[in-house]
């Protein structure tokens, strides 16, 4: 957050653009082939005229892109799949870059939050993971605007949150329940203990269940009690994991 990517996607759109019409680039030197069009799927609004929620907005521009993009066209994603449940969000930006990559194959610049998806780059030969340069200091951030290989670890939400001045118990509640997700402190039904520090207790599944009914039965009523569209990625397999150990 506030690094800048959104701004150097936008740059490198720009840049191209000049470049097609012929006019200076703001760089030392630059090699910019021929591009037949700039596709870009950037910020976020809905079409209240036509009935189109955000999402549907978002999709429906990104199933242009996905029509149309040829090899020499440059495609602009900014977080697609952020519109909708976690992992409905990752499934459709994994299998986007996956299409991009193997089928369209244009350049293509893809800005995101979801860090699983780093993990195409050890998967698809032509994917490469940059991040944006952060310094970390006396527990505040510094923002290098700087361009690096790699990928980011953290999000820097807070940090963010702290400088549009949200106020200093809202912060403080929230680092707890960072601390406690990234402890992947969660129950039995998958969900995170996001109440322990200074909220409510933890709720705990009955004891009486976990030790007297057969197992096959607290792994159905664990299945039937899970909101499935609520999970991370990470609650999702504490929560399998769980259900194995369970059936021994």
């Amino acid at each position: 957050n506030m690094g800048g990517k959104s701004t150097y996607l936008r740059q490198v759109a720009l840049i191209v653009l000049m470049a097609q019409a012929g006019s200076f680039v703001p760089a030392d030197d630059a090699v910019i082939g021929a591009v037949d069009r700039i596709f870009t799927r950037v910020g976020a609004s809905d079409d209240l005229a036509r009935g189109e929620s955000t999402f549907m907005v978002e999709m429906i521009e990104t199933a242009n892109i996905l029509r149309h993009a040829t090899e020499k066209s440059l495609v602009i994603l900014d977080e697609v799949g952020r519109g909708t449940a976690t992992f409905d969000g990752l499934s459709l930006a994994w299998a986007i870059v996956e299409y991009l990559h193997e089928t369209r194959r244009p350049k293509t610049l893809f800005a995101t939050h979801y860090h699983e998806l780093t993990e195409l780059a050890s998967l698809l030969p032509r994917v490469v993971n940059r991040t944006l340069a952060v310094k970390e200091w006396d527990d505040r951030i510094v923002f290098l605007r700087r361009v690096i290989p790699g990928s980011a670890d953290k999000s820097y939400g807070l940090h963010v949150a702290r400088l549009a001045g949200l106020p200093p118990g809202v912060i403080e509640r929230a680092g707890e329940i960072l601390t406690n997700l990234e402890a992947q402190e969660y129950d039995l039904t998958g969900k995170p203990r996001l109440a322990r520090g200074r909220g409510a207790p933890a709720t705990h599944e009955p004891a009486q269940l976990t030790l007297f009914a057969p197992p096959e039965q607290v792994v159905a009523s664990l299945l039937r009690d899970v909101e499935i569209e609520r999970l991370t990625p990470l609650a999702a397999l504490n929560f399998l994991q769980s259900l194995k150990s369970r059936l021994g």
